[in-house]
């Protein structure tokens, strides 16, 4: 059976990985221990939402390139490569959980084909390849196998693009023979591929990250200071990309209550524990994260700027989801600020056009609404904290009626601050200058002025 791959782990990476190997001719075979998952993908049904995800899924079913099944034998029969995929959990402290990824190698290991290479996509700490590779090694000494990192490179909402189009492959490992078997695999991609050892590989994922993550707090905090000195950071930031020791590229989009979802978070977070560990300081990555923590709060400081209080408020937020262009909620950055404002007295209401609500069950600190109008009635201010592209959409002069008062905090600068205002609306965005309204503590019931 040439050229069969094995993917371990069907979320989202090992979805999109599974599709996308296939795509590129190889006969693939998932497996993973949830079996309704499994019965899904069959069926053509991805477990989220990614755009041209199930497209793909069932393309690739349909030409026989796809296969799903619970049993590890069945799935590495053959296998000449085998990708742990696994989407790794985190606490809520961003502090990795390995247990699946390690109760993985060990089920596989009695089922691995003899030179077989098992790739770790899966983005894991410094130091876990090493420890993978004796695992499976004392779990199945006489076959020889290869063992290789190979960091995933996705993002939610583009994560197909990202794997058909990768800005590189980086390839780890200790053997140039399992390097360029790897380098075979990955071949068809049109993408440098850069050859360096399992450490360097996992070390190169928590570096972007951890670069990343910087970037979002450094263009944040230059938000909040031009909100204080009345000067627009989406136009610096546009000066910045343009500068050639930057990049057009870099994420220095203003707006916004920080990094959210477990990647960046997680990456910071092994940092701090590698070189903790090793006896070195990290006073940026900290201070990153500090700061990140702290924007967390920026919208319940601006409505207690304004009302002087939560308790009693009614706030519908706009954008549930990690990011757009996702069903998922995980570590929604909405999600904790639905939790912040209930924890503060203010009933919350929320809508999302793709969040999927199974993983709102046994959520107690928000009420998800079917339609916008709904978060809105009522309600004395409107948050957008995911800024989905149809929102800007929105009949707000209708939605502005519903409401007790026409106040829209607007955290991924998402709208047309003059059009809003022009509508009757206290509009308050991030980072361009704008003025809070003026304070109503105690008149929740009135409705405001508008924005200078």
């Amino acid at each position: 059976m040439p050229n069969r791959v094995c993917v371990i782990g069907l979320w989202h990476l090992g979805t999109v990985s599974a599709v996308g190997f296939a795509e590129l001719g190889l006969e693939v075979i998932g497996v993973d221990d949830d079996a309704l998952r499994i019965e899904r993908l069959k069926a053509g049904n991805p477990p989220l939402f990614e755009p041209g995800l199930e497209d793909a899924l069932r393309e690739q079913l349909a030409a026989g390139h796809l296969h799903f099944t619970t049993d590890y034998a069945e799935a590495l029969h053959g296998a000449r490569y085998v990708v742990l995929a696994f989407d790794t959990a985190v606490n809520d402290q961003d502090e990795v959980d390995l247990t699946t990824v390690f109760r993985a190698a060990e089920t596989m290991a009695p089922w691995l084909k003899p030179e077989a290479v098992v790739i770790v996509s899966s983005q894991v700490p410094v130091g876990t390849c090493e420890q993978l590779d004796r695992m499976i090694g004392a779990a199945n000494p006489a076959r020889p196998f290869g063992l290789a990192c190979v960091p995933e490179n996705l993002r939610l909402g583009s994560a197909l693009d990202c794997f058909r189009h990768p800005s590189m492959v980086v390839i780890g490992a200790e053997q140039r023979r399992t390097q360029d078997r790897v380098e075979a695999l990955y071949e068809p991609l049109s993408a440098p591929k850069i050859r360096m050892s399992l450490r360097s590989a996992e070390m190169t994922k928590h570096a972007i990250n951890a670069y990343l993550a910087t970037c979002v707090s450094y263009i944040n905090e230059l938000a909040n200071l031009c909100d204080a000195a009345g000067a627009h950071a989406e136009q610096v930031a546009a000066a910045l990309q343009l500068d050639g020791r930057v990049s057009p590229r870099a994420p220095l989009r203003p707006g916004g209550v920080g990094f959210a979802g477990a990647t960046l978070a997680r990456d910071l977070r092994v940092l701090q524990s590698v070189c903790r560990s090793a006896g070195h300081p990290t006073p940026l990555v900290d201070a990153g994260q500090a700061f990140n923590q702290e924007q967390r709060r920026l919208v319940a400081r601006r409505l207690r700027s304004i009302f002087g209080s939560l308790a009693g408020l009614a706030i519908g937020i706009l954008g549930l989801t990690y990011k757009p262009g996702t069903s998922t909620l995980r570590r929604s950055a909405a999600l904790e600020i639905a939790q912040a404002l209930h924890a503060g007295g203010a009933r919350v209401k929320g809508y999302d056009p793709k969040a999927d609500v199974e993983e709102l069950r046994g959520q107690e600190a928000i009420e998800v609404c079917a339609r916008p109008e709904d978060a809105a009635a009522d309600s004395d201010a409107l948050v957008i904290v995911t800024g989905w592209p149809e929102f800007r959409q929105l009949d707000f002069s209708g939605m502005g009626k519903l409401m007790r008062n026409r106040i829209v905090i607007d955290a991924s600068n998402l709208l047309d601050g003059e059009q809003m205002r022009a509508l009757g609306f206290a509009y308050c965005d991030v980072g361009r200058g704008s003025k809070l309204p003026p304070a109503i503590a105690g008149r929740a019931q009135e409705e405001v002025a508008l924005c200078e």
